[in-house]
């Protein structure tokens, strides 16, 4: 990427005098913004551009061309490819639209561009982009309206008019980038080249993303677990309530979606996902100018009760720690601060402190060992000394690696600290709340920074018989498993299985039922009959011979109104497991990150109550050991009112195996355990239902 971001000579293909043009703008940003190289315009029907000489052709500069920035008519654009592979041009910025993004046919180009690109070594970043802005080499390859100052963020985006929007809020608000690139339809360069470039780059301390879509689900997983230990990744994806296009048949592909599988993605490679423009920069600000935070433990300085208390509000709402003070950090601020000041957490200064009650009280909760980060509140009183507070933490930040955010609420009144901070690289959030946000990912950063990445340890399953069960109905063109298949299944993967019989009459079903013992679970047997208890085919706790009769002839009319007898196997009459607790287990295929391991609430509320978690496979203790403690019912399994632990080992060893099947037959495309009975710790799990799906 290096001819990308610091080339030497750069040709203007498209380059024109007039504006309102693009090929003008990108040609005026690169004189304006001070770029130091040779600049060649391409123009035929010109002889110079912009007081620069122009050529009518990139083979007639006799100088070598490190960047051509491509804006003329996309038929045009295939024939150029091979003149710049003529030229030894290996990086090529095309700007100009009419590709993909406008149907069969410019996808057809797209792709023809792509091919010759390739042929000739080129890498193409584009079509249909803003083009690229690196402040250190004073390149402005965009048809952008402004150039952003010096920074260490890093920006890449699909959306080139989000591009210009951002752009021109950050000249705005004073935010410096190193890079801002628009990758536009990513016909070449993608994310996952984003990410690998700029882990790479000096200048970057942060890297930011807008995504739509990613090509490679499990390429950028690997690319961006690598990057994220070296730089936080903040990416904000677009379209995340689309759900799978496919029409899901079991539970767990109900569901899941887009929304699901690249939050999993995100969690599991350790990027912060971003749910608005504003999270987006309120992080990157913080992680550029601040150091990074070497624990969760927070302290609160304010000059008003009120805002101190909504911040420590959002501090537990958001899983951030109100710091502890150890006793001579309290006499510290007791020896600077009024009586009546609130020497705990939040710290209360009063609203007549100026500057150097700040000062003192800050420096008191920089020096105490169990606080990890300070927000700073300010309000603006008649006697406030806004500037002199805002230097005043600047002296500070030079002397303490601990990262300081602040919240200088209001307007007018602070334009003047607000200028201070921003010029001594200190963040500020207008409300309290916001910076509070920022001290959580931060935090998360922390975390992911020292996460361990365990490795995906295998599961001993009878892989033969499973094969064999897989193998039969695939030549039978059956792609759904039928009860007693599912149950094969669930004993090859070691799991403990109600006793079940299958009875083709009311009398079998009765002798079946006191063999086993009441009370029974009834259910019908069909291969054609998914969800059971919505057809009326599920009957529970059957407690002697004439309810087990009824029971069959009721579930046995109910099937027959929703398939033919011929797809109806029978009754299995199933031993009842009164105790315990119903999780579901499951496993789904996303398009783009393969497949995905779902946990959560079990029973027949798993669609309405939605308390579910994913991951993306393969995965690892660490995975399942936080999945199952994601869900909200969690409390549930660990014991509430006096009930006993469950047994959460056997249930995290269930999950593992789960995840093992679609290692081995990747060819189950979509699965549930629904439900599984987690039973007391010590006691197991039994799996009392299950279905899988393969791909046809």
């Amino acid at each position: 990427m290096k001819n990308f971001f610091s080339p030497k000579s750069v040709a203007v293909v498209g380059a024109s005098d007039s504006p309102g043009k693009v090929g003008y703008s990108v040609m005026n940003n690169l004189i304006d913004f001070g770029f130091a190289g040779k600049i060649f315009p391409i123009n035929p029907k010109s002889e110079t551009v912009q007081g620069i000489k122009a050529y009518k052709s990139i083979l007639d500069v006799q100088d070598d061309i490190d960047l051509a920035v491509v804006i003329i008519p996309p038929k045009f654009i295939p024939e150029l490819i091979d003149q710049c592979g003529e030229k030894n041009i290996d990086s090529v910025v095309i700007i100009s639209a009419g590709f993909k993004e406008t149907g069969y046919e410019g996808s057809l180009l797209e792709k023809e561009v792509v091919a010759r690109a390739e042929k000739h070594n080129i890498r193409v970043l584009g079509p249909n982009c803003l083009g690229i802005i690196d402040t250190f080499s004073s390149l402005n390859a965009s048809f952008s309206n402004g150039s952003p100052s010096r920074g260490s963020i890093s920006f890449f985006s699909q959306s080139g008019a989000l591009c210009t929007a951002i752009l021109d809020w950050a000249i705005g608000e004073k935010i410096g980038f190193s890079k801002f690139i628009s990758i536009g339809n990513k016909a070449d360069i993608s994310a996952v080249d984003m990410l690998e470039a700029l882990a790479e780059d000096e200048n970057t301390r942060v890297i930011l993303g807008y995504i739509e879509g990613v090509k490679d689900g499990r390429k950028f997983m690997e690319t961006a677990r690598r990057v994220t230990k070296k730089k936080p990744i903040i990416i904000i994806k677009a379209g995340s309530t689309q759900a799978g296009a496919k029409a899901a048949a079991s539970h767990t592909g109900t569901l899941a979606g887009s929304e699901k599988a690249f939050k999993s993605a995100f969690l599991q490679s350790g990027i912060i996902q971003a749910d608005s423009i504003e999270e987006l920069f309120d992080c990157a600000i913080a992680f550029s100018r601040q150091p990074i935070i070497k624990g969760d433990r927070i302290a609160i300085v304010t000059n008003a009760g009120g805002p101190g208390i909504l911040a420590a509000d959002a501090c537990e709402k958001n899983g951030v720690t109100l710091a502890s003070f150890t006793t001579e950090t309290v006499e510290k601020l007791q020896a600077c601060l009024p009586s009546v000041a609130a020497f705990y957490n939040p710290v209360d200064v009063i609203g007549d402190a100026k500057a150097d009650r700040y000062k003192a009280a800050v420096e008191a909760l920089l020096q105490d060992e169990f606080v990890d980060g300070i927000l700073l509140i300010l309000t603006p009183q008649q006697m406030t000394e806004v500037a002199g507070t805002a230097l005043a933490l600047a002296e500070l930040t030079k002397r303490y690696d601990k990262p300081i955010l602040t919240s200088f609420m209001g307007q007018a009144t602070i334009k003047k600290g607000l200028s201070v901070l921003n010029k001594k690289k200190i963040p500020n959030y207008p409300y309290p709340e916001r910076a509070v946000s920022a001290f959580r990912e931060m935090i998360n950063y922390k975390k992911i920074l020292e996460r361990v990445e365990h490795k995906t340890e295998a599961v001993r399953i009878n892989t033969e018989w499973i094969g064999e069960i897989i193998d039969r109905q695939i030549a039978c063109g059956s792609y759904s498993l039928g009860e007693q298949d599912s149950r094969k299944i669930l004993k090859a993967l070691g799991f403990k299985i109600p006793r079940s019989e299958v009875a083709e009459t009311s009398s079998e079903a009765a002798v079946m039922a006191t063999e086993i013992g009441f009370p029974v679970v009834m259910k019908i047997v069909s291969p054609n009959i998914l969800h059971k208890s919505d057809i009326g085919g599920v009957k529970v706790g059957m407690r002697d011979e004439q309810e087990v009769k009824r029971a069959f002839n009721e579930i046995m009319n109910n099937a027959v109104r929703y398939t033919s007898n011929t797809n109806i196997t029978g009754v299995s009459v199933q031993q009842m497991i009164t105790t315990g607790k119903e999780v579901i287990l499951g496993i789904t295929y996303d398009s783009i990150f393969g497949h995905m391991l779902m946990f959560g609430l079990g029973g027949v509320y798993v669609e309405v109550l939605k308390d579910v978690s994913f991951r993306i496979c393969p995965v690892n203790k660490d995975d399942v050991w936080h999945m199952i403690r994601e869900i909200r019912s969690f409390p549930l399994l660990s014991g509430v009112r006096g009930e006993g632990l469950s047994d959460l080992d056997s249930l995290e060893d269930s999950l593992f195996k789960l995840a093992q099947v679609i290692q081995d037959f990747p060819q189950i495309i979509e699965a549930d355990i629904n439900p599984l009975m987690v039973m007391k710790k010590g006691d197991g799990v039994y799996a009392i239902d299950a279905r899988f799906i393969l791909k046809a």
